[in-house]
């Protein structure tokens, strides 16, 4: 066969392969089609899918050959492109493949010779062409990463080359976890005492700390390790789950009980709850028993050089220290990069969602007339405790704080409720309000209005650091498996850390100002779990705080940005700010000492600081203004209005993805397999199953008729009608009795389930085709070869649509 007629997968194996392998690579030192990325899941009004196709924008990434140095050390890319194209046409993709892992050598070839790419610029020229018998050898590239990596001591390259932990089931490290522990690994090992990881929330930072506490260990560099947590449920998941395989030689320090005989040492630090008794602990330990230090959530305390974790890292100042944030800036200081350095590696919340590792969300905004104007009590206004109101204008500042808008809570409770009741009642559900008290008002306002809050006490549940009831089902709330409680209402102590996979809703009636918290609150609802049906999470804005997207220190944009107008329905796009407070006028954020969250005291009445909160119920408030917005595979921000029916929301999909009729007609007709259509609509957010519901029959319809009836308005046949179509026509005349049996069951097959059923070759193995025999037997023994039958397949295509599609057009 003509070289130039070879796929891709050919060269690879005809000439790519057997090069490589000549040049001394054993079949364990490199891997081929690595898959780096999942597809990224595109959002558009109710839609979700993941994109699927590589070729497709925002599809999933996939190395051709990975070659490894030691097993856990990638050292090369190559991307392989068909004899067709230049050597070096494949060369920009394996060098974005060799940034993403972190390898010095991008390779691009045809199958005639290679291009090489050295990274390191350590030989010369950078770029090179090589014949294809002249593929570098193993020991050649590692000695030059060796020098790159600047590794000179033994002790070093143990450490480096220690490989991961595995467990026997398959997980291995993503590639971005992957290169965070080969970074860690290797300052440490070049003797770094201060080693900074960022990692956006829900990415794993506790899997990759304990992979490098875990080679660390097994390497014997560092004997004695204690990790410090900033929540007694994160110290016991980590042990639990990431940490299990210590088993015996790990200790969870609890009740102030020192025990010396462990390796593994799990502890709560104090930046959030202040107690001295932890100092107490620590110094029961000798200076030098630790050789390593992790302090997990690393931003909280700010890095404070008074910090309980600061106090605890002075102590143990002989060891190495391992911060892991995803936030390693305050909106104020630089402070834990102060205190570590610039981190060894990012991996950010937007290249997470852009690699389909994170869920994408939208943002509904909903400003009330009083946030949006503010609010300004008449003269000698008294309120619900006989108070006399102070007067002044009050601002989203102020609400809940301050001042008590006992119908704002209202409204704010039915905007939730009327969200989830046209969403999914059941979806977990974290409201974010501004202290204690108003978690306990909002909880009350949201059991009022909830017939499901009534026959079961824990649907709606208050989760905050005073409440010993609520702490205690902060488990059950994070079980993906257990469906209550529904709703958590809390102030800071689910703001970090807690991992709530199925998290679908984050309700934000909170003032916040930090960054760092925002951050972290957008994180509760990051990790994806299509398992449960969970693609994308909502982000509903109250306070204002989303106009944090807008920071440069953000790095992670909504897919949908959406503020209803008044009277419009919240299931969903321009004012970036509808509050119009200064954000510098308000309170910044301090870490309390009730175990996470910030209370006023005296209640209702009271507030710290001589602060008043006044409290009133005749006050009306409605919504002023809402929005949504997406962002689209190209970062462009798109406008979408949630008062659309579903219907409308696919239409304007499926005209954005075929522009006319005749288009469509056209792409359709030259698709060799009409499932490709399918695979390209899912792909862009329209899967079958959502598209027949935006039809009353869509179930009866095939998907050729849903688009043409959805998009472009026209009369649709059921697929039933059009099988009858054709068997009123003398369409199989020309076959044998045999085949024209076949035609006809997959005609049966195309009444019942569509055009995608006859296409999937397994259909021959399934009732009646069995009768026929084996589907190699239909194929080629009664149509004479596979391609004949393709062929009858695609003429029995033809006459479902024809005549529909000459009417259309």
């Amino acid at each position: 066969m003509d070289k130039f007629q070879l796929s891709e997968r050919d060269i690879c194996s005809k000439f790519i392969t057997p090069a490589i392998q000549q040049a001394g690579w054993q079949q364990h030192q490199f891997r081929e089609e690595v898959n780096l990325t999942d597809g990224r899941v595109m959002v558009r009004g109710k839609l979700a899918a993941r994109v699927r196709n590589p070729n497709a924008k925002g599809g999933p990434k996939r190395a051709d050959y990975v070659l490894y140095a030691r097993p856990n050390l990638p050292i090369a890319v190559i991307e392989a492109k068909q004899a067709r194209f230049s050597v070096g046409h494949g060369m920009q993709q394996a060098l974005l493949y060799a940034e993403m892992l972190d390898t010095p050598f991008a390779i691009s070839s045809n199958g005639d010779g290679f291009l090489l790419h050295d990274r390191t610029g350590l030989t010369q020229p950078v770029e090179r062409e090589l014949r294809l018998n002249a593929f570098p050898a193993p020991n050649e590239l590692w000695a030059l990463y060796q020098q790159w990596k600047s590794f000179t001591t033994p002790e070093a390259m143990k450490l480096v080359e220690q490989p991961f932990h595995t467990d026997g089931s398959g997980k291995e490290p993503r590639y971005y976890q992957r290169v965070a522990i080969n970074r860690a690994i290797e300052a440490i090992a070049k003797g770094q005492s201060r080693v900074l990881l960022v990692m956006a929330t829900g990415t794993g930072k506790t899997y990759t700390a304990f992979q490098i506490i875990w080679r660390l260990w097994k390497a014997k560099a560092k004997k004695r390790i204690l990790f410090l947590a900033d929540r007694n449920i994160l110290v016991d998941q980590t042990m639990q789950q990431d940490f299990a395989p210590f088993g015996e030689v790990m200790h969870k320090v609890t009740n102030r009980e020192v025990k010396k005989n462990y390796e593994i040492y799990l502890a709560l630090y104090q930046a959030v709850t202040g107690r001295e008794e932890w100092k107490q602990i620590y110094r029961q330990f000798p200076a030098d028993f630790f050789d390593l230090v992790v302090v997990d959530e690393c931003h909280r305390g700010s890095a404070a050089d008074d910090s309980a974790w600061r106090d605890v890292l002075d102590y143990f100042s002989g060891a190495t220290h391992l911060g892991l944030t995803a936030t390693p800036k305050e909106t104020k200081e630089v402070s834990n990069i102060t205190y570590f350095g610039d981190p060894v590696y990012t991996y950010s919340l937007k290249q997470g969602i852009e690699d389909g590792f994170l869920a994408p969300y939208k943002v509904i905004r909903i400003a009330t007339d009083v946030d949006a104007v503010g609010y300004t009590p008449e003269k000698g206004k008294i309120d619900k405790l006989g108070q006399a109101v102070e007067q002044r204008q009050y601002n989203t500042k102020d609400f809940d704080r301050n001042l008590v808008l006992e119908r704002r809570t209202q409204l704010v409770a039915s905007k939730v409720w009327e969200y989830l009741k046209a969403t999914d009642p059941m979806a977990k559900t974290i409201v974010f309000c501004d202290d204690q008290d108003h978690a306990e008002r909002m909880r009350q306002e949201l059991v009022k209005i909830i017939p499901a809050a009534a026959s079961n006490r824990r649907y709606v549940m208050r989760i905050t650091g005073d409440d010993n009831e609520g702490k205690a089902q902060l488990s059950y709330f994070i079980d993906n498996d257990e469906p209550y409680p529904v709703i958590a209402t809390t102030s800071k102590l689910l703001t970090t850390g807690v991992d709530a996979k199925t998290c679908k809703l984050i309700v934000l009636d909170q003032n916040i100002n930090s960054m760092t918290e925002f951050k972290q609150i957008i994180g509760r609802g990051t990790r994806l779990r299509e398992d449960y049906q969970k693609l994308y999470f909502t982000i509903m804005d109250f306070k204002g705080a989303t106009r944090l997207f807008a920071d440069p220190d953000f790095d992670g944009e909504p897919v949908v940005i959406y503020e209803p107008k008044p009277d419009e329905p919240v299931v969903p796009p321009e004012d970036p700010n509808p509050t119009g407070f200064d954000e510098s006028e308000q309170p910044p954020y301090r870490p309390d000492t009730t175990g996470g969250d910030n209370m006023p005291s005296g209640g209702n009445t009271g507030g710290g600081e001589g602060r008043v909160k006044y409290v009133i119920d005749d006050v009306s408030v409605r919504v002023a203004v809402e929005r949504s917005q997406y962002l689209d595979a190209d970062g462009k921000l798109i406008t979408e209005d949630y008062r659309v029916l579903l219907k409308d929301d696919i239409k304007r999909a499926l005209q954005a993805e075929f522009g006319s009729l005749t288009e469509f007609l056209r792409r359709w007709n030259s698709a060799e397999r009409k499932q490709a259509v399918l695979e390209e609509l899912a792909d862009h957010g329209v899967p079958l199953d959502v598209l027949q519901q935006a039809v009353a029959n869509g179930t009866e319809l095939d998907v050729f008729d849903l688009v043409a009836h959805v998009a472009f308005d026209q009369k649709p046949l059921t697929r039933r009608e059009r099988a009858n179509n054709v068997k009123k026509r003398n369409v199989f005349g020309q076959y044998g009795e045999q085949a024209r049996a076949v035609l006809e069951a997959l005609l049966e097959k195309f009444a019942d389930h569509g055009v995608q059923d006859i296409e999937d070759a397994k259909v021959l193995e399934l009732p009646p085709f069995d009768q026929f025999g084996s589907k190699t037997q239909i194929r080629r023994g009664i149509f004479g070869s596979a391609e004949q039958y393709t062929q009858a397949l695609q003429a029995l295509e033809q006459a479902l649509y024809e005549q529909n599609e000459q009417k259309q057009a």
